[in-house]
Parts: structure tokens; sequence; C-alpha cells
């Protein structure tokens, strides 16, 4: 079966960084879009970003743009997210999932457990 597995969150202060990573199995990584939501206390589900299967293509919430890079090793069938310059805004659990398709990347077949990221002075 499909398994999303996050890592690499934690607490960080305000303009700092951190880099977000999930392991995939259970489908052929190469072959599908991928994408990265959230959801922030009291909030619904939050679209962030998303990539296409080469890595080529790639498209960001306004909210993230310009800040937040995502991206895929599909050797290692992993998926990446570098956000920097973070704000308290940005405190979420955040969620790596497989989306139907690169155009509908916020609508998921599947989605890991999340990672807590917490920016806070």
């Amino acid at each position: 079966q499909v398994q999303l597995v996050e890592s690499g969150g934690g607490l960080v202060q305000p303009g700092g960084s951190l880099r977000l990573s999930c392991e995939a199995s259970g489908f052929i990584f190469g072959n599908s879009a991928m994408s990265w939501v959230r959801q922030a206390p009291g909030k619904e589900l939050e679209w962030v970003a998303a990539i296409g299967s080469a890595g080529y293509s790639s498209k960001y919430a306004d909210s993230v743009k310009g800040r937040f890079t995502i991206s895929r090793d599909n050797a290692k069938s992993t998926l990446f997210l570098q956000m920097r310059s973070l704000k308290p805004e940005d405190t979420a659990i955040y969620y790596c999932a497989q989306p139907v398709s690169y155009v509908r990347s916020d609508t998921y077949r599947s989605r890991g457990q999340g990672t807590q990221v917490t920016v806070s002075a």
C-alpha cells in the first residue's frame, strides 16, 4: 500500500529555514505528481505546493511563493520542501500527499501522517 513518511519538522525562529523530506513507497514514485499541504491549528487543510512527476514543473500557493521550494529525487523516491524566511503563520502540520494529477494537485489519493513545523521566537 502507499506509504508517505514525512520528516524534518521542528521549532524555528521567524526568518529561519527548514527542509522537509517525504519518503514514498508502495507506488511508482517517478510516475506521480506530488504535493505538500499543511493544516494550521483550527484551520482547514491548505495546499502549499506541487511538482510534476519528472520534477520540471512546480507551482506554489501565493502565501509561500518565493520562500518555499519543492523538489524531488526520483531515484530515492523522496520529496522535499525547502522553507526559507519562515513566518509565524507558517506554523502547521505539513503533509506529503499524492495528488490525483499535477493539474488537480489539491485533490489527494493519499497523505502521510505529517510533521509539525512551529515558527516562534
